[in-house]
């Protein structure tokens, strides 16, 4: 088979690689005298994928990402013919399970992510990107290969919605779920590359591929600073930020991981919570329960009846229809009000604004006396306030041989009619008046 001739033209030297969709061999080109890659499809694989592959490749024309020199059949069979990358693989680079050289590792990153910016800017993601599809020229230069599942624009996809693709270990969350595949997802498939990188380890390890398919798409990626405290900060930090569940909490794709492991814009720590300032003192809103707030009512309400009944004086004041003086036609009305007394000398009545106040004297005839019944048996002293100066008017006591007082066992509160103009409100004092 290493003596055949593939259209006449390359010579198979020796198989380098053989999968169950593909055969890859080193061949000569007899016509450019030189080495190549020669990709020949295995008898039972998806003609249709190994077509898109091979256009894919045609489409890109980057130093970090792997050349198509043609494509076609031969005795029915397609094959592509690429660039022959002599240096190996990153995956042969990280089989000793320890970190790579730093600067190695910033390199070989630098690289790939320039290889992905290419092809995101053409729309093209690669959707299976891990070490092994990382090769290496014979300068050292990291070159992206094997985009045999790669999507391209807005072309339809060879498999059907919600069908996985990719290799379990460096799986997108998204495509663990069935999900399209964007740029960002290859920005994942990167972070799992540097974190091995950087750590030496891949983020989950399990026992079977369906175990890693689950805690990619469900668990969040330890961060490399608590594997690996001396790594770089740029790239530690490009790692955490590839490997967010969240396709939107990613660097977007290839271009922002190019600056971002340049250390142009390394992606920022998140930075910890405010801590409480020392000796401080939270106040909180008081909320005053509605019981409470009607108990407060109901009590001042009783302590303003209880006040009103020991010392309050009521003030009648009515406006004069008949005349300017206190002449017959002009009633007052009788109120009776029983409240406990309290103590005290007096109190203070509201305001009058009526144009002239009446009061009415008990011996004064003609007119039907106002009088107010508290069960106090002593005299009490009412002060009305006034909006000009005040008049006191004195209080005569009626005598016992002309119109008698109303008698009660209790306080009888006079009042005289008052009708000068200076005056807009009018004081009283009370008499007091025993039984016979």
């Amino acid at each position: 088979m290493a003596e055949d001739v593939i259209a006449g033209r390359y010579r198979l030297l020796e198989p380098l690689g053989r999968g169950a969709m593909s055969a890859v061999w080193l061949a000569f080109d007899t016509e450019l005298e030189r080495r190549v890659a020669l990709k020949t499809l295995a008898p039972t694989a998806d003609r249709a994928r190994f077509r898109r592959e091979a256009r894919a490749v045609a489409a890109l024309s980057h130093p970090n990402i792997c050349a198509l020199y043609d494509y076609g059949e031969s005795e029915g069979k397609p094959y592509m013919v690429l660039e022959y990358l002599p240096g190996g693989s990153l995956e042969g680079q990280l089989a000793g399970g320890r970190p790579l050289p730093d600067d190695d590792t910033q390199r070989i990153a630098a690289g790939i992510a320039a290889g992905l910016a290419h092809a995101h800017e053409r729309a093209l993601v690669h959707r299976d990107l891990k070490p092994s599809n990382v090769l290496f020229d014979a300068e050292g230069r990291p070159k992206i290969a094997d985009f045999g599942i790669a999507r391209m624009g807005g072309e339809g996809t060879l498999t059907e919605a919600g069908t996985v693709l990719g290799t379990a270990a460096y799986i997108s969350p998204e495509q663990a779920s069935g999900l399209p595949a964007t740029a960002a997802s290859d920005v994942y498939s990167f972070g799992v590359m540097l974190f091995r990188m950087l750590t030496g380890r891949l983020p989950f390890v399990a026992e079977s591929a369906m175990e890693l398919v689950r805690l990619n798409r469900d668990v969040a990626a330890p961060l490399v600073s608590s594997l690996r405290p001396d790594a770089p900060t740029y790239l530690a930090r490009t790692a955490d930020a590839a490997l967010a569940k969240e396709p939107l909490d990613r660097p977007a794709d290839g271009a922002a991981l190019v600056a971002a492991v340049a250390g142009v814009t390394a992606p920022a720590a998140p930075p910890p919570p405010p801590a409480p300032p020392e000796h401080a003192t939270q106040v909180l809103p008081q909320v005053q329960h509605p019981r409470k707030r009607t108990g407060l009512l109901l009590a001042a309400l009783a302590l303003g009846l209880a006040l009103l009944g020991g010392g309050a004086a009521l003030a009648l004041v009515l406006n004069d229809r008949g005349s300017s003086g206190g002449g017959p036609g002009t009633s007052l009305p009788s109120l009776s009000v029983a409240s406990a007394p309290t103590a005290g000398s007096g109190s203070t009545a509201a305001e009058t604004t009526a144009p002239s106040s009446t009061t009415t004297e008990a011996s004064v005839p003609g007119t039907t006396e106002a009088t107010i019944t508290t069960p106090a048996t002593t005299a009490r002293t009412t002060t009305a306030r006034t909006t000009t100066a005040p008049t006191t008017i004195p209080v005569t006591t009626a005598p016992p041989t002309t119109t008698p007082p109303t008698t009660t066992f209790g306080t009888t509160i006079d009042t005289t009619t008052d009708t000068s103009p200076e005056t807009t409100g009018a004081a009283a004092t009370a008499g007091t008046t025993t039984a016979p």
